[in-house]
Order: C-alpha cells, then sequence, then structure tokens
C-alpha cells in the first residue's frame, strides 16, 4: 500500500448501522406512498401512516356505500320491472302488487329508487376519495410537532374601544 492510500480510503467498523436504521421512522415516511397505498387498496394508507384506528372506519364507509348501491338496483329494478307489466297492456304479464298499486306511483317508486342508486355511488367515489385525501394529509402530519410545551388559553376580556366606549371581547393566546 502506497502512502496516502490509506488516508483516502474510509474506517469501516463492525458494529456500524446505515443512516436508514438510526432514523426515526417519521424521518423516512413518505407521504407519496401513504397516498398511493391508499388509493390501490382503501385503508392501507392509515395503516402505513400508523393510524391504526381510521382503517376500519375507511372500511365501513365504503362497505355501507355498497351494501346502499346493491339494494337501492335491487329494488329499483323491482319496482322497474313492475311498473313495465302494468304499462304493456298486456293482460297475460300481472305485476306483484296485482293491480293494488296504480302505474304513477309505480313510477315513483321506480325514479327515487334509481335516484337513490345514484347517490349511492356518488357516496362511493366520496367515501374513496376521503380515504384517499386522508391518508395523503396524515402522511404530510406525521411530522408536525406536537410537543407538550403548546397551550393554548382562551378567556374575554375587557376592552376600551377607540371612542372609549367599553366593550367586551374574547381573547386567544397561542403559546
Amino acid at each position: 500500500m502506497v502512502t496516502g492510500e490509506a488516508e483516502l480510503l474510509p474506517t469501516v467498523s463492525e458494529d456500524s448501522t446505515t443512516q436508514a436504521d438510526t432514523l426515526d421512522w417519521r424521518q423516512r415516511h413518505s407521504p407519496r406512498k401513504a397516498t398511493i397505498m391508499s388509493a390501490i387498496a382503501p385503508g392501507a394508507g392509515q395503516i402505513y401512516n400508523r393510524k391504526y384506528w381510521k382503517a376500519p372506519i375507511v372500511w365501513a364507509g365504503l362497505g355501507v356505500s355498497f351494501w346502499f348501491v346493491q339494494r337501492n338496483t335491487k329494488e329499483y329494478k323491482r319496482y322497474k320491472r313492475n311498473y313495465l307489466a302494468v304499462i304493456d297492456n298486456d293482460p297475460t304479464t300481472v305485476d306483484e302488487f296485482e293491480g293494488r298499486v296504480s302505474s304513477s306511483q309505480l313510477l315513483d317508486a321506480t325514479d327515487t329508487y334509481r335516484r337513490w342508486r345514484d347517490l349511492s355511488y356518488v357516496a362511493v367515489g366520496l367515501c374513496y376519495l376521503l380515504n384517499v385525501v386522508d391518508a395523503s394529509v396524515d402522511g404530510y402530519f406525521v411530522r408536525f410537532d406536537v410537543g407538550t410545551d403548546l397551550s393554548m388559553h382562551l378567556a374575554p376580556s375587557l376592552q376600551t374601544a377607540a371612542m372609549g366606549a367599553p366593550g367586551f371581547s374574547l381573547a386567544l393566546t397561542l403559546r
């Protein structure tokens, strides 16, 4: 070995650790990864952000929304089928209500269930979108400092206005 060459080589000890191992998980956390995970599998971004309690809320919201889609679609098809049976002027087709319900009532029920089905699809989309937005926002707030030295004080105060008239106000002090 030539003199001076040893000065250029880095020294590695046997118990040295990589920088990634010494960093806190918050420093390695990626908000982008949380967003992508939540977009692919709803609730996965919340789990990645270590907000485990939010994942069942996401799943419940999507599950209830899908249940309403299924239920309203079933009822829409039922009332549509009966409406078509009433207005087809074929005496051999009989609706399940056996003439107790008029065609206008069946049409109203059909329109109502179609509207509710469409709103249920909107609810599914909103639950999915909120899931992704929540994972993204929480991903960025992982490093947000919520130390013990933060405080807020809310108290009423008596002040004199510019014209000399007394008045009451509400003061909010953040420290």
